[in-house]
C-alpha cells in the first residue's frame, strides 16, 4: 500500500538530481567564458602595455606581434616550454621522484589503480589522513579528494579519480597553508597563498543553498570574483563531514566554514598576497624544482605550516610543478594585483626573436 508514495517520492529525487546537475553543468560553461575572457583581457592588456598587436586567431588562441616577431598563447598555455616539458609537469610520481632524488621533500605516496586498490590500503595504513588523486593530466582540482581516512573513503575517491585517470596516487595529507610561487627563467614574480573555498551562515539557509547562492553571485560578477564555480564533488562531501556537516546542516548566522580541502574551487579574497612573507629558502627550493623539472613558467605548490621558515624547517612539502600555471589568483587577491602576463609576455616574444 506504501509502494505508490514511495515510487512517487524517489521520481520526485530523481528529477530534482537530474535538475541539479543540469543547473550546475549550465553554470559551469558559465564560468568557462568567464575564465576564456579573463585570458582573453590579461593577454591584451600585456599586448598594450609592450606596445604590441593583439588578434584573435580561434576561440581562446591568441596571436601577439611586435618587432617583427609573434607568439601564440591559449588562456594559460604559451610556447616557452616544449611538450616533453608539460608532460613531465603532468606526471605527479613522476615530479616526485625527482624532486626527492635531490633532496626537496614532497609527500610520502603510493601510486594505483583501481586493479590494485589493496596498495593503497596499505599506505592508508601508515598514514591517518589521505589525499587521493589522478597520477598524470588533470589541472584545476579535477578528481582530487582529501581527508579520505577510511578504506571505503579510498575507494569511493579512486573511483572518481579514475574518471580522469587509470592511474591514481594517494599521498599523505600535510598540514599547513598552500602556496603558489610563481617563476619565469628562475626568477619569483609572485607568491600567494591561497585559501580554501568557504561560506558564511545565515541562520535560516542551508550549506546547499549557501554554496548555490555563492555560485550565482561569482557568475554575475563575471570573473572577478572566481574563475570556477564550486563543485558539489565528494571532496565537499568529506571536508564538510569531517567538520560535522554535510550540504543540509544549516550554519548558525555569521558562523564560517571551510567548503573544500581542495583550494583551486576558492575566490579571489580568499587568496593572499605573501611575496614579502615568504622565506628566501622556500624561495630557493621553488626555484630548484622548476629548474629540475625544465620549465621556464612555473607553479609551484607548496604545503606548510610556517612560510617564514625553509621546507625542512617547517616540515613542508613540495605538491606539484605546474608548467602551465594559472594567472587568475594572481590579478584577483588580497593585497594588489600582480600583472604577471606582462613580462611573461615579454619573454615569449624574446623567445619568438631568439628562435627566428
Amino acid at each position: 500500500m506504501f509502494a505508490i508514495p514511495r515510487l512517487l517520492q524517489l521520481s520526485a529525487y530523481a528529477l530534482r538530481a537530474k535538475w541539479m546537475l543540469g543547473r550546475a553543468r549550465e553554470q559551469s560553461v558559465q564560468a568557462k567564458r568567464h575564465r576564456a575572457q579573463f585570458y582573453e583581457d590579461v593577454w591584451r592588456d600585456a599586448a598594450g602595455e609592450l606596445g604590441a598587436t593583439f588578434e584573435v586567431l580561434d576561440k581562446e588562441l591568441f596571436k601577439i606581434s611586435c618587432g617583427g616577431v609573434s607568439t601564440r598563447v591559449h588562456n594559460n598555455y604559451t610556447a616557452l616550454d616544449d611538450p616533453v616539458t608539460l608532460r613531465i609537469a603532468l606526471d605527479k610520481p613522476l615530479v616526485h621522484t625527482i624532486l626527492r632524488a635531490q633532496g626537496l621533500p614532497t609527500p610520502d605516496h603510493a601510486e594505483f589503480s583501481l586493479s590494485t586498490l589493496d596498495k593503497a590500503y596499505q599506505f592508508l595504513a601508515h598514514h591517518r589522513l589521505c589525499v587521493v588523486k589522478p597520477s598524470e593530466g588533470t589541472a584545476g582540482g579535477d578528481g582530487v579528494t582529501t581527508g579520505t581516512e577510511t578504506r571505503f573513503q579510498v575507494f569511493q575517491a579512486a573511483i572518481r579519480a579514475a574518471g580522469f585517470s587509470p592511474r591514481l596516487l594517494i599521498e599523505e595529507q600535510i598540514k599547513g597553508d598552500t602556496i603558489r610561487l610563481l617563476y619565469l627563467n628562475g626568477q619569483l614574480l609572485d607568491a600567494v597563498r591561497r585559501d580554501p573555498p568557504t561560506v558564511l551562515g545565515d541562520g535560516k539557509s542551508t550549506i546547499s543553498q549557501l554554496v548555490q547562492s555563492a555560485n550565482q553571485r561569482r557568475l554575475a560578477a563575471g570573473y572577478e570574483l572566481a574563475q570556477v564555480t564550486l563543485k558539489h564533488d565528494f571532496d565537499m562531501k568529506r571536508t564538510l563531514a569531517r567538520q560535522g556537516f554535510s550540504g543540509r546542516s544549516v550554519l548558525a548566522d555569521g558562523q564560517r566554514v571551510v567548503l573544500k580541502g581542495v583550494v583551486n574551487d576558492n575566490m579571489a579574497d580568499e587568496n593572499v598576497s605573501v611575496v614579502n612573507q615568504v622565506s628566501g629558502c622556500m624561495v630557493a627550493a621553488g626555484c630548484r624544482a622548476a629548474a629540475l623539472i625544465g620549465a621556464r613558467l612555473a607553479g609551484i605548490d607548496i604545503i606548510t605550516p610556517d612560510i617564514h621558515q625553509s621546507l625542512e624547517e617547517a616540515g613542508g612539502k613540495i605538491l606539484e610543478v605546474n608548467a602551465t600555471p594559472g594567472f587568475h589568483y594572481h590579478y584577483f587577491k588580497n593585497g594588489g594585483a600582480c600583472r604577471v602576463a606582462v613580462p611573461i609576455l615579454k619573454t615569449c616574444l624574446e623567445h619568438a626573436r631568439g628562435c627566428s
